[in-house]
C-alpha cells in the first residue's frame, strides 16, 4: 500500500475560496522559494567575501550640474574619488546607456532608473550612488528633469575613458548598461564588483539579466500567472488608457 506524498504545511495561513490542489501546489511552490531565498542569502555572501579587486584604474574627472535640475548653465568638475561620502565606503555607479550618437536614451536603462530615484534616498544612508551617462551633461539633465527624477546624481562620462575602462562601452562606442561598485580602504579606492552576467552563457530564451537584482519591473512580473511576456520590453512613454 502506498501513501500519498504532500507537500509539507508551512504556515496555517489560508486564502478565501482556495482548493486544496492550489494549498497542495502552493506550498510546493513555497518550498522552491525558501530555497531560492537561502540561494539568494548565499549569493550575496558570497559577493561580501569577494578579495579586492583592482585598483581604480585613473581617478577619472566627471560633469556634475546643480541639485536643482532647471539650471541649465552650473557645470562642475567632480573627481571619481569625491564621490565618496564614507572613509571606508562602497560607491555604486550605473552606467546609462545614453550615449552622444543615441537618438535617445535607452528604455530599459530609463525603467531602472526611474525606479532607483526613488530609492536613492533609502541607499544614501549606507552607500553613495551615481548616474554615468557619455552623452553631454545637459543633455542628461534634460532628459532626467522630463523624466521629473529628483534624487539621482548624474554624471558625464563625456571627457574621459570610464565607459570604456569598465565595460559601459564596447571600442566602436555602442553603450552597454553596467553596474560597477567600488570601495574605499585605507585611502586607495578598489574595483569590488560588476555585473557580469551579460557576458556568461545563459539559457535560450533568456537575455543576460545581469541588472535584474535592481530592477523592480520584471521581479514585479514574476509574481504573476503571464509572467515576464515573450517580446514585451520597456518604453520611454505608453499610450493613455
Amino acid at each position: 500500500m502506498t501513501t500519498k506524498q504532500t507537500s509539507p504545511s508551512f504556515h496555517n495561513v489560508r486564502f478565501p475560496g482556495e482548493s486544496a490542489n492550489y494549498r497542495e501546489a502552493r506550498n510546493r511552490l513555497l518550498e522552491a522559494e525558501i530555497a531560492l531565498r537561502r540561494q539568494i542569502e548565499s549569493v550575496a555572501a558570497l559577493r561580501r567575501q569577494l578579495p579586492l579587486g583592482g585598483l581604480l584604474a585613473q581617478d577619472y574627472e566627471f560633469e556634475e550640474g546643480a541639485t536643482d535640475l532647471t539650471d541649465t548653465k552650473t557645470v562642475q568638475r567632480v573627481r571619481l574619488s569625491d564621490l565618496f561620502s564614507r572613509q571606508n565606503g562602497s560607491l555604486a555607479v550605473y552606467s546609462f546607456m545614453y550615449g552622444p550618437q543615441m537618438a535617445a536614451a535607452c528604455p530599459s536603462c530609463t525603467s531602472i532608473l526611474d525606479s532607483l530615484d526613488g530609492t536613492a534616498p533609502h541607499a544614501r544612508q549606507r552607500m553613495d550612488l551615481v548616474v554615468v551617462a557619455k552623452s553631454p551633461l545637459m543633455r542628461i539633465r534634460t532628459f532626467a528633469r522630463e523624466r521629473g527624477w529628483r534624487h539621482l546624481r548624474l554624471l558625464s562620462s563625456a571627457t574621459n575613458s570610464y565607459n570604456h575602462d569598465y565595460h559601459g562601452e564596447t571600442e566602436t562606442g555602442a553603450q552597454i548598461p553596467a553596474l560597477n561598485v567600488f570601495t574605499r580602504r585605507s585611502g586607495n579606492i578598489y574595483h569590488a564588483y560588476s555585473t557580469e552576467l551579460l557576458y556568461a552563457p545563459f539559457d535560450p530564451g533568456q537575455d543576460g539579466r545581469h541588472v535584474d537584482m535592481i530592477w523592480p519591473l520584471w521581479n514585479l512580473f514574476d509574481f504573476t500567472p503571464d509572467g515576464r511576456g515573450i517580446d514585451w520590453h520597456p518604453k520611454l512613454s505608453y499610450p493613455r488608457g
